[in-house]
């Protein structure tokens, strides 16, 4: 059995190697001979502390995904979130690798968003809104920054502490020379080219009219029932994407929409797998969902492994 360390692993990874692995995860979502299995949502010995499993196989991979999120691991000097991924040796169903994948999953996450954004956003988008100011916000941000031409980040969050140094952090991860700055969750829906949602929350982070005609928008944090970060009225307006229709009807954003809409959900695969934009026109509005599926897990696995190998 290989194992690959978070310190190897972290080492390894970016935002291109997960870009690339996120958009071949989302078109192998919708090919023939792929299985998604449902998500597993369980919770530590202290029901505070939650941890998902998810899973999947192709024709050619399989494997499964444990992500952890540990609320008190701050004051351990520890990471809230942590990820382990397993591929399978597929001809004797024992466990082949295990990547130790907490900053991966940061990478990959916002990788989908970033896939999301180069085919839904309108391509000259140069304002982002963030609603979040956590790790994930800036793995959010500059992910987005590779695809579309970000000149103004503005974050909304709860802690303007959090905002300081934002800029640098971007630029740490290869995105320079942005403006960022706090705003209110209205100035900021009011000036945004996309939206970018990456919390926690249960219950709507702004309100739908504050949203401009030809906006994009991405919802990134909800992956249980209960969570929303998106005003149903929105959603009734706008054209819905998202990484699995049925998960997301479940345990995404799309939970809370009416049946009328999760009945229009059409899977970013497919749109990526016909080679054309998801957009229809200039001020139509869309809204990414990304609850998070195996396939991106197994895909970015494959890529560390690759590289891996490549540098021995």
């Amino acid at each position: 059995m290989r194992f690959i360390s978070e310190e190897e692993s972290a080492a390894l990874v970016d935002h291109a190697m997960a870009f690339d692995a996120a958009r071949e995860a989302l078109i192998a979502a919708v090919a023939p001979g792929t299985t998604l299995f449902p998500a597993v949502l369980g919770h530590g010995s202290e029901p505070a502390n939650r941890f998902s499993i998810k899973s999947g196989s192709t024709a050619d991979y399989a494997g499964l995904k444990v992500g952890s999120f540990w609320p008190g691991n701050p004051d351990r000097g520890l990471p809230r979130h942590n990820s382990v991924i397993l591929l399978f040796d597929q001809a004797v169903g024992r466990v082949d690798t295990v990547i130790e994948a907490g900053r991966v999953n940061a990478y990959r996450t916002a990788a989908a968003d970033a896939v999301a954004a180069s085919v839904l956003a309108r391509p000259n988008s140069a304002v982002l809104a963030v609603f979040g100011a956590g790790n994930q916000a800036e793995f959010e941000c500059a992910a987005l920054a590779r695809v579309l031409p970000i000149r103004t980040v503005l974050v909304v969050a709860r802690d303007a502490a959090k905002v300081a140094g934002f800029a640098e952090r971007l630029a740490g991860q290869g995105a320079s020379g942005i403006d960022v700055r706090a705003a209110s969750a209205r100035e900021a829906c009011a000036a945004a080219d996309v939206i970018v949602t990456a919390t926690p929350a249960r219950a709507p982070l702004f309100e739908a009219d504050w949203v401009r005609p030809g906006t994009h928008v991405a919802a990134m944090g909800a992956d249980a029932k209960g969570k929303q970060e998106l005003p149903p009225a929105l959603l009734e307006r706008a054209a819905l994407f998202c990484d699995l229709p049925e998960q997301s009807r479940t345990i995404g954003e799309f939970q809370h929409a009416s049946a009328q809409a999760q009945g229009g959900l059409t899977a970013l695969g497919d749109v990526l797998r016909r080679g054309e934009g998801g957009r229809t026109d200039r001020d139509q509005i869309t809204v990414f969902d990304s609850s998070g599926i195996a396939l991106q897990d197994l895909t970015i696995a494959q890529a560390i492994l690759a590289k891996a190998d490549a540098r021995l």
